[in-house]
């Protein structure tokens, strides 16, 4: 397909993207001691991008023969031109730049799609069965396995060439539990590009039945946590929800274009000392990360971008138009979710980095607090401020971990929380590698980090 589209490519005047994208989606989940649903789903085609008297034209094909990929390149001039006639502010020459070639399979694509289906879906049911079976308060649980197959060919006049495929599986196990009519749900979820293994080696996969067994029982009678400014620390899972929501969009550059708060910011102290944010898509810090991709769907090679660095902002996260814009190298950011999607500016795998003190030292250092765990669900907007869901509270008194609480709301603007940190542990983890990101369009991404001592808001009962 590669050498297809190029041959494509070559016979083209001016600028243009060709975009193929193949993804097989299996999905199914388990419960009472079978499978309860069940699903395969396969999309393909290509996607045509061309740059035109200053404006962008698009279309897309689910009929990848030549004469079809032709037919889309015309009609992307044609809406080139017709865009062209009514923009007023026209889209700069994208400057040159190093851009990918070669083809790459990464780790446990073919291992993954060898593996018969029969397995993955024992899998399953066996933990749902354990689930199900680990405390006589649970009266529903259910395990669900998903796993996504990607195949990109990524072709451009000016020199992209290049391939990839990958797989990105994911595993769920819910549990409820009721007893004298309370009731809590519980749940683990998580994500990774690569095999089985990688799946399975997650951090978040050891125990996961034990884990969210243990978290539904021992909070089913749980009180709700008090309300009010509060110190916390933050578990990597929040940590990760506050880097990507909160942070992270306000630091893509579109958003930086339409006024976000980081807008004017570089080179600005906006955390603490203690604080160096980065997006990563072939990331160092830690395995299992989820939103890997070896390069963008410009065709731009993979590299990490530092986005905050010891506190002060330090960089934006970038396609190749907003690269032009700003006079800076563009960051591998513009993905599509589907072929018949045009590239946004996305994060990949966002995180903080780990510090310098072990998670036990900062509580033992903590005269009154909560250690927060768990990310639910949340808003961020372009002020950076924010309101996040959590999991569970613990209580902290003189340095001593306590009594248990329910899920509560975290809320505040990023920026001012981050510069109240004053701990980082040196635990460092991957924590939101399942599900999508939202942004017009969905996007695979992971986030986390280690655990931050901060204040903020806390929601809860007043």
């Amino acid at each position: 397909m590669r050498q297809f589209l190029q041959e494509i490519a070559r016979k083209q005047q001016g600028w243009v993207e060709l975009r193929y994208h193949r993804r097989l989606m299996n999905q199914f989940v388990a419960q009472k001691g079978r499978v309860d649903h069940a699903g395969s789903r396969v999309t393909a085609g290509v996607g045509v991008r061309v740059l035109e008297g200053g404006s962008w034209g698009f279309a897309s094909t689910v009929d990848t023969g030549e004469a079809s990929v032709v037919a889309a390149i015309a009609r992307a001039r044609e809406n080139a031109r017709e865009l062209a006639g009514i923009q007023a502010e026209k889209i700069p020459d994208l400057p040159a730049t190093a851009l990918a070639a070669g083809d790459t399979v990464l780790d446990g694509y073919e291992a993954l799609l060898a593996k018969p289906l029969d397995e993955k879906l024992a899998a399953a049911v066996d933990l749902e069965r354990q689930a199900a079976a680990a405390a006589h308060v649970i009266h529903t649980a259910a395990a669900g396995y998903s796993e996504m197959f990607e195949e990109k060919v990524v072709v451009t006049t000016d020199g992209a060439a290049a391939s990839h495929r990958l797989v990105r599986p994911e595993l769920r196990v819910v549990v409820y539990a009721s007893e004298d009519g309370d009731h809590h749900r519980a749940h683990t979820a998580l994500g990774v590009t690569g095999g089985w293994e990688s799946l399975f080696a997650h951090p978040s996969a050891e125990d996961i039945v034990e884990r969210t067994a243990r978290e539904a029982v021992e909070l089913l009678h749980a009180s709700r946590l008090p309300g009010g400014r509060a110190t916390v620390i933050l578990a990597p899972s929040l940590v990760g929800l506050l880097s990507h929501e909160a942070v992270g969009h306000t630091v893509e550059a579109d958003f930086v274009l339409s006024g976000s708060v980081a807008g004017g910011k570089l080179g600005e102290r906006v955390a603490s000392e203690l604080v160096t944010l980065r997006d990563a898509a072939m990331p160092e810090r830690g395995a299992h990360a989820a939103g890997v991709i070896p390069f963008d769907d410009e065709g731009v090679p993979a590299r990490t971008t530092t986005l905050i660095e010891d506190g002060v902002l330090a960089g934006y996260l970038h396609n190749r138009e907003t690269a032009a814009r700003f006079g800076v190298e563009p960051t591998g950011n513009a993905r599509a979710w589907l072929y018949s999607d045009n590239p946004l500016i996305r994060m990949r795998n966002t995180y903080i980095e780990p510090g310098a003190t072990p998670l036990a030292e900062i509580i033992a250092g903590t005269e009154k607090g909560f250690l927060l765990e768990g990310a639910g669900s949340g808003q961020a907007d372009a002020t950076g401020e924010f309101m996040f869901g959590t999991g569970y509270a613990v209580e902290i008194r003189k340095g001593k971990p306590g009594k248990m609480y329910r899920e509560a709301t975290i809320s505040g603007v990023a920026f001012d929380v981050l510069r109240t940190v004053d701990a980082v542990s040196t635990e460092f983890g991957w924590e939101l590698g399942a599900g999508q990101c939202g942004k017009g369009q969905a996007a695979k991404v992971d986030a986390g980090g280690p655990y931050l001592r901060c204040r903020l808001t806390l929601g809860g009962v007043q």
